[in-house]
């Protein structure tokens, strides 16, 4: 199962971003490594179906 964790950092008069975190398993070792993500917060459920 795949890791999801979002943090949510705001900024004053601006776009708030939100910081995912996914984990991709490797095709070659099959270990899993971590991909981080700054993505406006409107689009984060579009990122995390992808």
């Amino acid at each position: 199962m795949a890791k999801k964790v979002v943090a949510t950092l705001k900024k004053e008069g601006g776009v708030s971003y939100a910081k995912v975190i996914r984990a991709v398993k490797s095709e070659k070792t099959g270990a899993y490594t971590f991909r981080e993500e700054m993505v406006p917060s409107p689009l984060v459920q579009e990122t995390l179906k992808k």
